[in-house]
């Protein structure tokens, strides 16, 4: 390229390097708000697989085995997400007063429950991911070695804001063969 072609391109991204970023909407209060992480009725299988994949990166990291999706489990996640926005609340006990292991029961999952982790947020499930890595408690409940499963459902509100309900457990054991 001469120098001739070059300094109009020069030219045009020193232009665009100073222009003005977008303005940030703010609120009543006159805080930014938060941006919008809009999911749409086809994202599902697509949000769920990235949780499964980054999950999964982290467990490889701590030498622990990698987790499969359940069906059942999943059923579980998207219930109580629902049921949070409902109770406008992020907790582990069902409007009817459900606990996660009878909500993993009620969906037919016949393993081990090993834990939920749930979150009210804007954020992005990849976002989320990293905010339970943070906390000793909710990371060992990612990283237990005895884990096999996961679900992992989401309710968002027209608002926008998101509630997700990450589910582990363990399949049961199969039965001994019978000789």
């Amino acid at each position: 390229m001469t120098r001739r072609a070059i300094l109009p391109l020069l030219a045009a991204a020193l232009v665009a390097a100073c222009a003005s970023p977008a303005p940030v909407p703010l609120g009543t209060d006159g805080r930014p708000l938060p941006r919008l992480y809009a999911i749409r009725p086809g994202d599902t299988a697509a949000i769920q697989f990235r949780m499964l994949d980054g999950l999964n990166a982290l467990r490889r990291a701590a030498a622990a085995p990698p987790l499969a999706l359940s069906a059942e489990l999943n059923a579980a996640g998207f219930t109580h997400s629902r049921d949070m926005s409902v109770q406008n609340r992020p907790w582990h006990f069902g409007s009817d007063g459900s606990s996660p292991i009878d909500r993993a029961r009620r969906v037919g999952y016949g393993g081990t429950f090993l834990g939920e982790l749930i979150s009210e947020t804007y954020e992005t499930e990849l976002q989320t991911l990293a905010a339970w890595m943070e906390a000793p408690q909710t990371r060992d409940i990612l990283l237990n070695p005895a884990a096999r499963e996961m679900g992992f459902g989401y309710y968002q509100e027209e608002t926008g804001k998101i509630w997700w309900t990450l589910v582990i457990g363990a399949p049961a054991a199969a039965p001994a063969p019978a000789f």
